[in-house]
């Protein structure tokens, strides 16, 4: 956008019936229409003097004047003081084990808006002195995530030197992670390894997906634990660990094999376990059905290298009582 304000140009007639945002978004060279939607929203947009809508339809022949630019709220993380589980901690690093449906870090956005609120950032801020800034503003300290709704152990490193030494070690495939996952049917193998590469699913694009040639090189293994035949279908207990650290990762490759995780309603986990009509009426309390909230995968182990001291640390986190509770209800 040019850096001489006010920009005033004259609404053709062949524009007429135009929204707005539309219309400045053709004129406006290298200016999106998310930024122009900010512009008119901050009021800097005036059509015939008078601020409007980016839904207004335009008839032609109006003026329209852009004022200037939007000025943008500060995309940093505020500290809150919320309750944090720490298992580890020193002048480096600390290693916390985090709830479900605590996010991690906020996106971009204004500082206030409530989506920047109750993340796992606010409560490191809140709670140590200092943490690595190699994230940037919105990811102070954070050298790897877990998704929202996954539980367990959770590395955040407090200085440069040591964020930058831990990431080295994450890409090189020397820390070991641990995950317990409950999913859905009888796993066929005792054991195995998944290899499929994961990409962003091109319809829905919160998911990612095997299907797709070209996407990033994932690589898990599991091992099963349990199966469990119940009232409410069959399940399977495993024990998964991964190379990689690919977005939903686990969720996706335990869907690949027709295993979804317990919970996981984004890739096609039924929100209720349900029992069959046949078993429902064998039970005097059929009517409870064990039901969960969230994904029932927990980050169990966890075991890196200090990026001071060299030295192994090694930390487990046992499943949370929700997962414990579900379990024991539907064999119960």
């Amino acid at each position: 956008m040019s850096e001489e304000f006010p920009i005033t140009v004259v609404v053709a007639d062949d524009h007429a019936g135009k929204r707005l945002d539309q219309f400045l978004v053709s004129r406006l060279e290298g200016v999106s229409r998310a930024r122009v939607q900010e512009l008119i929203a901050a009021e800097k947009v005036l059509v015939d003097q008078a601020p409007a809508k980016a839904s207004l339809k335009l008839r032609g022949g109006e003026s329209v004047s852009v004022l200037g630019r939007a000025e943008r709220p500060p995309l940093r993380a505020m500290a809150e003081d919320i309750p944090l589980d720490v298992r580890y901690e020193d002048d480096d690093l600390a290693v916390i084990n985090k709830p479900a449906g605590m996010m991690v870090h906020a996106g971009a956005g204004p500082t206030e808006s409530d989506h920047n609120r109750g993340t796992l950032v606010n409560a490191l801020l809140h709670h140590f002195a200092s943490l690595s800034k190699v994230g940037g503003e919105l990811r102070p300290g954070i050298v790897h995530r877990l998704d929202k709704e996954t539980s367990g152990l959770i590395v955040v490193a407090k200085n440069d030197e040591a964020h930058r030494k831990l990431a080295v070690q994450f890409a090189a495939r020397e820390v070991k992670k641990k995950y317990i996952a409950l999913v859905h049917g009888w796993v066929k193998r005792d054991e195995g390894t998944i290899t499929q590469s994961i990409s962003r699913d091109r319809v829905h694009r919160t998911r990612m997906t095997t299907r797709h040639a070209g996407g990033r090189e994932a690589v898990t293994h599991y091992h099963v634990t349990r199966r469990l035949e119940t009232a409410f279908g069959k399940f399977t207990l495993v024990d998964v660990k991964i190379d990689t650290g690919r977005t939903h990762q686990i969720r996706v490759h335990m869907k690949s094999l027709g295993h979804p995780v317990v919970g996981d309603t984004l890739y096609g986990a039924p929100r209720i376990a349900r029992q069959s009509p046949a078993k429902r009426s064998q039970r005097a309390d059929a009517a409870v059905e064990p039901s969960l909230t969230r994904n029932f995968l927990h980050a169990a182990e966890l075991e890196l290298q200090h990026p001071r001291s060299a030295e192994k640390i090694s930390l487990n986190s046992e499943l949370p009582p929700d997962l414990v509770k579900f379990l024991a209800a539907l064999e119960s």
